[in-house]
């Protein structure tokens, strides 16, 4: 069983006890985020125990060169890497000239962390015995500011417990950081200032390569009773800039340091003089609105955000925090104000995957963005890959294709493909489908299809025209078929007619079609400005159609199910439940050879296609399908359990549903891939949220109206939610009685709810 020290709590993560072999987890667990900038739990005073530091600046970036020994053609050359960023949050002290460490004292108690997600803040609080036999009290607490996004504050507080006591603070900057995961241990940044005036410090920095400029910057105060105390400077190395306050204490008597600092970058300002203008400016704000106002605006952002995106469980605490500790860090991640930002597997939490963006945020992410912000925000995250179009042709140019046929990148931070294994590069093309729905569920949800002639329509008719390229009629099989491939399920590479691709690239062939004809018969102005561009022909149409119309299936009439791909009967079927423990998980325990040739899968490949497409099939299909597969599933991606749940849910299978749930949720607080200290599956989470929205509460669009089937847990007593459909707020409360549903707005509408359509009034609540 995983052994979870997270203590149960509807609104917090809560860490009690001082247990050093966990503060890398827990680094990662208590993680700080606000859409611009993030950074792990790590403590604000020197420890000279283990721990990742880690601080982190949306769409600041280095190009890692890549590592391998060979070479082929269309290869990436780098790896776009997110970068820990210069650090702000640095407060070393002193107790009558000996540096103060944690991991050094004789007494630790009463030590408790805890992340607080309704307010937004992490505190941290414990009492100790240092070497010379001195007892002190340390309280810290720090929040990352929703309402001004290039500022966080820390408040650090320690008493002298038992006798007087001299404290001299230390806070710093420290731009000499390295990535923990850099291929050649290059240097990524170049300090090129160290500054302190006015009591203010600067460290400017900038990327190499990419030349991204960045300020970071602090500013203190300390305070003793009634008494305030600036801070002067100390010392400043290449690298480095510390300043100091010294502060004699009585015993019981406590001292407060408040530190305000952040970073300032190009991205968002101009050159250097202007990064420390800048910063001056969050400065100015801070101090003049000082801890407690800015504290009290950073907790209504939160309660704004909490208000839309919360889902309520009563009856199930283990449950309740799961899915706020989903919700929480995927609002730290991403706000959605800047289109040139996206979502990392990680998020701020740590340094795995790059930080770059994976096909995750359009098969996972987006619809929780949709449906909890407004529809601008899941707009940006189209916008970014209409962005990179150009980017997307680019790379596909390389790999031999033509005519404006666009591959979206499997890793990106730029439009650039950097993910650097081949099975992966050039062969999980499924990717590109995945972009392809995001926009087709995009449109259905908000009725946006002014997206579609603006920008849509060239990206579905880039990605139209790699499918029409990378197929061929196979003369034996008299259909198009597709080799070489790699399906969601990374545990069989470089496969023959994988079906979820198969069949996602004939959707997107048939929907763009359909989308062209719309245009073209409702806004032939647009359709004709688009063909143009895009120097479409009436032949390359046809050939879409035909070959989405002669598209090749592997299927098994034995099970009357389709097959994963080409040949996979041929394996030994031997389900999951005959592996013995001590092989899982497999990716660690086997070979990649022996992992290949196993039916063993590692996350939803047919099933994702299923997902999907849900209404292609019947609920007979549906079942036979998951009954085949999932015996086989490893679920050894985290991408795994929150697809089957929903499935599970939709098929009556509730206590299935319910422990995918629950993997899904606490993925993470229960470290069930013991790798939690790397950082958090932020995707993932929102597969969570949909494991209760579209699971659980059964949301589906269907004939252009929203439409519930709820069920409920039996772990459960009931559970809420709300969602924003074309801007009206729709709250839905299920219990054994039934479901409760009210609108929030001027304007009444319709639904479904198990199949009836419900008229809903403006701010009136109905029950079913």
């Amino acid at each position: 069983m995983h052994q979870n020290y997270i203590i149960a709590d509807p609104w917090s993560i809560i860490e009690e006890g001082y247990q050093p072999e966990r503060f890398k987890s827990s680094e990662s667990l208590f993680s700080l985020g606000n859409g611009a900038m993030g950074q792990r739990a790590n403590f604000e005073e020197f420890y000279s125990g283990p721990c990742f530091q880690g601080s982190y600046i949306g769409g600041v970036y280095y190009p890692d060169k890549t590592k391998v020994g060979w070479w082929k053609n269309g290869y990436p050359e780098y790896f776009a890497k997110v970068l820990n960023a210069p650090s702000w949050v640095g407060i070393d002290f002193y107790v009558n000239d000996d540096l103060f460490d944690l991991n050094t004292c004789l007494e630790v108690q009463n030590f408790k962390r805890e992340l607080n997600m309704k307010s937004g803040y992490l505190s941290r609080s414990f009492e100790c015995l240092t070497t010379k036999g001195i007892r002190l009290k340390v309280e810290a607490l720090r929040f990352l500011s929703m309402t001004e996004n290039e500022l966080g504050v820390i408040s650090y507080r320690v008493t002298a417990l038992d006798q007087a006591i001299e404290i001299r603070f230390e806070p710093y900057l420290d731009s000499g950081i390295k990535n923990q995961d850099s291929n050649w241990d290059d240097d990524f940044w170049k300090t090129t200032s160290v500054s302190f005036q006015n009591g203010r410090s600067y460290i400017l920095a900038q990327t190499l390569k990419t030349d991204f400029k960045t300020c970071t910057y602090m500013y203190c105060e300390l305070h003793v009773d009634q008494n305030k105390s600036q801070f002067d400077f100390l010392s400043k190395e290449d690298t480095s800039i510390r300043a100091i306050s010294r502060v004699h204490l009585a015993k019981g008597q406590t001292a407060q340091c408040y530190k305000y600092g952040g970073y300032t970058t190009s991205l968002n300002h101009g050159e250097d003089g202007c990064l420390v203008q800048a910063a001056d400016y969050c400065i100015d704000k801070a101090t003049s609105k000082g801890f407690k106002a800015l504290f009290e605006e950073h907790e209504e952002a939160w309660s704004n955000i909490w208000d839309n995106s919360d889902i309520v469980i009563e009856g199930d605490v283990k449950a309740q925090q799961g899915i706020r500790f989903n919700i929480f860090h995927l609002n730290q991640t991403y706000s959605g104000k800047d289109a040139r930002l996206n979502i990392g597997p990680k998020g701020f939490t740590g340094e795995k995957y790059g930080g770059s963006t994976y096909w995750d945020t359009e098969a996972y992410c987006l619809p929780f963005y949709m449906l909890t912000k407004n529809q601008d925000v899941a707009r940006n995250l189209l916008i970014y890959r209409y962005n990179h179009l150009e980017s997307a042709i680019e790379n596909a140019k390389k790999l031999g294709f033509n005519s404006g046929a666009a591959l979206y990148p499997m890793v990106t931070m730029n439009g650039e493909e950097c993910h650097n294994e081949w099975e992966i590069t050039f062969e999980e093309i499924h990717r590109n489908g995945a972009i392809a729905f995001a926009i087709y569920n995009y449109v259905r949800f908000t009725g946006d299809f002014e997206y579609l002639k603006e920008m849509g329509m060239e990206v579905l008719i880039g990605i139209a025209r790699f499918w029409q390229q990378r197929l061929h009629f196979s003369q034996a099989k008299k259909a198009y078929v597709m080799l070489g491939v790699t399906g969601p399920n990374e545990y069989e590479n470089n496969v023959n007619n994988n079906w979820y691709t198969n069949y996602i690239a004939k959707w997107c062939l048939e929907y763009t079609l359909t989308q062209l004809h719309k245009l073209r018969d409702g806004a032939l102005e647009e359709y004709e400005r688009i063909i143009g561009i895009c120097a479409l022909t009436e032949i390359e149409l046809e050939q879409w159609g035909e070959i989405a119309d002669q598209m090749y299936f592997p299927y098994s009439d034995e099970h009357q199910i389709y097959l994963q791909q080409d040949g996979f009967l041929d394996k030994e079927l031997k389900p999951v439940s005959e592996l013995q423990s001590d092989q899982r998980p497999i990716n660690q325990k086997w070979s990649w050879d022996r992992i290949l040739r196993s039916p063993y899968i590692k996350q939803a490949d047919v099933l994702q296609g299923f997902y999907f497409f849900e209404d292609h099939f019947s609920l007979d299909e549906l079942e036979r399908h998951y009954n085949f597969y999932e015996p086989f599933t490893v679920h050894e991606s985290s991408l795994s359990p929150c697809i089957h749940s929903i499935q599970a849910a939709k098929l009556g299978k509730m206590d299935q549903a319910y422990a995918f749930y629950l993997r899904t949720s606490r993925l993470d607080l229960d470290d069930y891939n013991k790798e939690v200290e790397e950082g958090l599956h932020i995707t993932s989470m929102a597969g969570t949220w949909l494991s209760i929205i579209e699971g659980f509460g059964g949301l589906r669009m269907e004939n252009d109206k929203l439409s519930l089937r709820p069920q409920i847990p039996v772990q459960w007593d009931s559970y809420r939610f709300k969602i924003n459909f074309r801007g009206r707020i729709i709250s839905v409360h299920v219990d054994r009685n039934g479901v409760e549903l009210r609108l929030k707005s001027d304007i009444p509408m319709s639904l479904r709810v198990f199949g009836k359509k419900i008229e809903l009034a403006p701010n009136k609540t109905i029950k079913v």
